[in-house]
């Protein structure tokens, strides 16, 4: 069995069990950073084919960091 990752951890609970549009990700395009809505992001990335999962530099809910790249 394969275990997920933070970043999918946190994507399936935020679709699935919680409110997406609270959840804001911030992902590197070219040399600037771009923050969006969860659900906005995977219209944009197109299912994470545009804009691959290892560009994301973190993600927040509310004023909470859940996940942050360094």
């Amino acid at each position: 069995m394969v275990k997920k990752g933070t970043i999918e951890e946190i994507f399936s609970k935020a679709l699935f069990a919680d409110e997406p549009k609270e959840y804001r990700i911030s992902y590197r395009d070219f040399q600037r950073i771009k923050e969006t809505s969860l659900p906005e992001f995977l219209v944009r990335s197109n299912n994470f084919q545009t804009i691959p999962i290892s560009r994301i530099k973190s993600i927040k809910k509310s004023n909470t960091i859940l996940f942050e790249k360094n």
